[in-house]
């Protein structure tokens, strides 16, 4: 009975999405919040039609908010076509690298001395806190692969990588926290295995797969004359699940590995085609059952300048991207919907000072301690400071954490921290994003045509 009374429950949730998407679409709010609303109003604390005990649920939570994760991360890669020569890079890895440790750094000063909790604890919160989400950033994210915007690129490049660049120290946390501290030699190992050998590893992996997968796909698709027939999202599942599993299975990140897959297989993309635009540039876009019909009829729209290599390539990445999109926005609406049923049997009052901190102090002051130059300017440093959305991924690394080795009073206290933050981050940049990229891309405008 609860399996159907939940299946009923996200249909319910699914429906309303549908029938009030084109009211929402004009108001300052994201679906998440509005999700996490309806997950309020029928948990405990409302309607009291579901409950759930993250205790009982901490296993198929990680591994459902796993999935979530790794589908994002890979549309992630999949957006980004910039050589990764190109300077705008650097945001990306500025953002990914320097700036979530200083964040990392900050959550944790503050969590000790400012609410007495203990090294371990503050270490372990900061890391699951610290990386932004590439489920819930989506409307800060690259709208298409010709958006070269600095602001808009960096926060996705950021999203994609600092989900694998925080699991390290997620690591890192619980052995400090099993060892009390720093005794024994579990220091040596975990630099040796989790920083020098996992991330290059996942990332090298990942990128190289998917970037050899593209290339062969490619080229069977344009010697079979095959360029829009075939099922794309067969692909899409298979590169996630090997560039995952074959980077576990040699200690690399997997999340790492999935994205840079996705990133591979755009600049195999890229390499086939050039720069030259592909066809949803052109306005030439599949047809709705473009895998039944003959090639020739499979795209509508003027398809007279592209080359069978261009069509072969923005067919495939246009079916990736939109089924990959379609699963990361559906666990998107469950998981959250989930977050507001146990939300208030979880909350913790500390969540208020500790995302004012979060969102106010340590991010902004993270990002423009940053030497930055001319990649970004003033504004758009600002807007990178407060974009910092928490979501599915620090939920991932929670329940990662209850699973190895997490318990008693500690437990209590992360579980509980942890979840009202990404609450309180989902309310408050769900309100405020929409607002403050009107606002930006009016002045983006402005500046380019004076």
């Amino acid at each position: 009975m609860s399996f159907i009374l939940w299946v009923a429950v996200l249909g319910a949730v699914l429906l309303t999405l549908a029938l009030t998407s084109s009211y929402l679409r004009w108001m300052p709010v994201t679906t998440s919040a509005v999700c996490l609303l309806l997950g309020i109003g029928i948990g405990p604390s409302g309607l009291d039609l579901l409950k759930l005990s993250l205790d009982d649920a901490s296993l198929w939570m990680e591994h459902l908010t796993e999935v979530a994760v790794l589908f994002s991360l890979f549309v992630s890669g999949l957006k980004l076509r910039l050589p990764l020569k190109h300077r705008t890079w650097r945001i990306a890895f500025g953002m990914a690298g320097p700036v979530m440790l200083l964040t990392i750094l900050g959550i944790s000063l503050a969590l000790h001395y400012l609410f007495t909790l203990s090294w371990g604890v503050s270490l372990l919160v900061g890391a699951i806190l610290a990386p932004t989400d590439p489920v819930l950033a989506g409307l800060v994210q690259v709208n298409n692969a010709q958006d070269y915007d600095p602001l808009r690129f960096g926060l996705s490049g950021e999203a994609g990588l600092n989900d694998g660049t925080a699991f390290p120290f997620v690591i890192f946390a619980l052995l400090f926290m099993q060892h009390s501290g720093f005794d024994g030699d579990w220091l040596g190992g975990w630099v040796l295995k989790n920083l020098l050998w996992a991330v290059p590893a996942g990332l090298l992996i990942g990128y190289w797969m998917g970037r050899g997968i593209g290339r062969a796909t490619l080229w069977l698709r344009i010697t079979n004359s095959d360029s829009t027939l075939s099922p794309n999202d067969y692909l899409t599942l298979a590169l996630i699940a090997l560039a995952y599993v074959v980077a576990e299975a040699v200690g690399g990140y997997g999340f790492l590995s999935v994205f840079a897959a996705g990133l591979g297989l755009r600049q195999a993309e890229f390499r086939s085609t050039g720069n030259s635009k592909t066809p949803s540039e052109h306005l030439a876009l599949p047809v709705v059952g473009h895998l039944e019909i003959e090639p020739d009829r499979a795209l509508q729209g003027d398809v007279s300048e592209l080359k069978d290599t261009q069509i072969a390539a923005g067919v495939m990445m246009g079916d990736m991207l939109s089924f990959g999109s379609l699963v990361e926005r559906s666990m998107e609406v469950f998981l959250v919907t989930v977050l507001g049923i146990v939300l208030i049997s979880h909350w913790d009052w500390r969540a208020l000072p500790m995302a004012a901190l979060l969102f106010c102090v340590i991010r902004p002051i993270s990002v423009l301690a940053m030497p930055w130059g001319r990649l970004i300017d003033r504004q758009q440093r600002s807007l990178m400071g407060w974009f910092g959305i928490r979501g599915i991924g620090s939920i991932y690394y929670l329940f990662y954490a209850l699973n190895h080795g997490l318990i008693g009073t500690s437990s209590a206290v992360a579980v509980n921290l942890t979840l009202s933050v990404i609450a309180l981050s989902i309310v408050v940049h769900g309100l405020s994003t929409q607002p403050m990229l009107v606002w930006y891309e009016r002045r983006a405008r402005v500046n380019t045509q004076s």
